[in-house]
C-alpha cells in the first residue's frame, strides 16, 4: 500500500499511480490537463468552517487533525475514504493538494488514515 502527498502544482510523475485531488476548490492557475487528476472526492475535504478556523490560526494542528477525523466519520466522507482506501490496495495513490505545507494539512491526515 503506497500513499503519498504532493503539491498539485508539481509535475506528475510516472510512479504517482492514481492522482487524487483532496482540496474542495480547484487550484488557481492550474489547467485540468496539467493537473492530471484522476479522482476528486470533495467529501474528503475539511468543512469550510474547519478550514477557516485552522487557517485563522485559532488552534494547533493536532486539534485540526482531530476535528477533521471527526468530520470524516460522516457517512458520505466515510464512503469516499473507503473507496480511496480500495484504490490503495490496487496500486500507488498520490494525494494532491495546493497547500504550501502539505505535512501540516488535511492531506497528511488522510494519508495517515489510508496507510
Amino acid at each position: 500500500m503506497s500513499v503519498r502527498v504532493r503539491r498539485v502544482h508539481e509535475p506528475a510523475e510516472p510512479d504517482d499511480g492514481v492522482r487524487v485531488l483532496v482540496d474542495r476548490l480547484w487550484p488557481r492557475g492550474l489547467s485540468k490537463e496539467a493537473a492530471r487528476v484522476d479522482e476528486w472526492p470533495k467529501a474528503l475535504t475539511p468543512s469550510t468552517e474547519l478550514r477557516r478556523w485552522y487557517h485563522a490560526g485559532e488552534g494547533p494542528y493536532e486539534e485540526f487533525a482531530r476535528r477533521f477525523e471527526a468530520e470524516l466519520a460522516a457517512p458520505e466522507a466515510a464512503g469516499e475514504l473507503d473507496r480511496v482506501r480500495a484504490l490503495t490496495r490496487e496500486g500507488p495513490v498520490t494525494l494532491l493538494t495546493a497547500v504550501k505545507a502539505p505535512e501540516h494539512s488535511h492531506a497528511a491526515v488522510l494519508a495517515r488514515l489510508l496507510a
